[in-house]
């Protein structure tokens, strides 16, 4: 199989990143008969430079004419405290999913058994996670109407759903939700907000037509607090933008490291598939930033855009035999480089004992 690959490796870390799940999808295609063709394209902090554009042009069509997009992160210091700046790098990932239609970010939680101690929650509490989290990602205050008056003293972000955004989110979830364990946590604020008492009146519409999945409901304040002390609740939990960039966050302290989560945004157009982690700028250059989560990415590129499940079950195999084998970086309390995390990976892929 041809597979056509849009390489954006963003800012800070994500160029190093990015490398090593090249190297873990180059091992694949060598390891199953299949060929990579990578396209390069500019995203975040790195396009502003060349461009003055976020997401130019160039970007989009690359992205468009490829299969898949193989993403690392965007944001630079140089922008982080200046408020007076006109384009920002993390425009460029939000023109990204609005111009792709990419309306759901799909993380994935999990554990593995090696690295438990690292998590700062109890073992028991831990051992045995696994849980899908489904945001809504086009809607919501990060594409609301915002403002300033008063000049500049107020300041405002609308929170604004329409039925359409909500059902389809719905209707994935609950796709997905059938494909794992058949338990739905559709999270809201419908105890205050308006938006939520949508997005609970369409969940509680469409629940009937799953009778095989158990629907439950909980406020965004509640599912913070069972995600700490009783992640072995959920299965897939559903949720707004801004409730769901908050969530996935707090949920990377159970497997015991933000390095370890992987995502893919999928829609109407071509999928992303990213890590969580940022763009770390202080480890930048450095060799020492955790790739696992990229190359995870890169596993769930192989299954969800080109349908390749036994691919990125190998990918995830070496993942974990590479962890359990103490090849990881210090921030989980290795000893080995980012360039050498990624040889290893992709020498366990290689070797067929995966």
């Amino acid at each position: 199989m041809k597979l056509k690959i849009a390489k954006l490796p963003g800012d800070g870390i994500g160029p190093e990143v990015v490398e090593q799940a090249v190297k873990a999808v180059d091992a694949v295609c060598k390891r199953f008969g299949h060929s990579a063709e990578y396209s390069f394209a500019y995203a975040g902090a790195c396009a502003i430079d060349r461009y003055g554009d976020a997401f130019p042009e160039e970007s989009y069509r690359v992205c468009l004419e490829s299969d898949a997009v193989l993403f690392g992160a965007v944001g630079d210091p140089r922008f982080d405290n200046d408020p007076s700046a006109k384009v920002r790098p993390e425009q460029g990932l939000l023109a990204m999913r609005k111009q792709l239609g990419l309306y759901a970010n799909l993380r994935p939680v999990e554990t593995f058994r090696s690295l438990i101690h690292k998590s700062p929650l109890k073992e028991e509490l831990v051992d045995g996670a696994d849980f899908l989290c489904v945001r809504e990602l086009t809607g919501g205050m990060y594409f609301g109407e915002k403002g300033r008056s008063d000049g500049g003293d107020t300041a405002w972000d609308t929170n604004i759903y329409h039925r359409y955004e909500v059902e389809r989110i719905l209707k994935l979830s609950y796709e997905y939700a059938r494909q794992r364990r058949r338990h739905l946590t559709v999270v809201d604020k419908a105890n205050v907000l308006e938006s939520s008492r949508l997005w609970r009146q369409i969940a509680q519409e469409m629940a009937p037509r799953y009778p095989d999945v158990e629907t439950d409901y909980m406020y965004v304040d509640n599912a913070a607090m069972k995600l700490i002390t009783c992640p072995k609740f959920f299965d897939v939990i559903v949720t707004e933008n801004t409730f769901g960039d908050i969530l996935t966050d707090e949920a990377s302290c159970i497997s015991g490291s933000m390095g370890l989560l992987a995502s893919a945004s999928v829609g109407e157009k071509t999928s992303v598939f990213e890590p969580i982690h940022g763009s770390y700028p202080q480890a930048a250059g450095k060799n020492i930033a955790n790739p696992l989560a990229t190359i995870l990415s890169a596993a769930m590129m192989f299954e969800y855009a080109f349908g390749l499940i036994e691919e990125g079950k190998v990918i995830r195999k070496a993942v974990a035999d590479s962890i359990d084998a103490g090849i990881v970086t210090e921030d989980l309390g290795g000893k080995y480089s980012t360039s050498e995390v990624g040889d290893k990976v992709a020498e366990l892929i290689i070797e067929k004992n995966c």
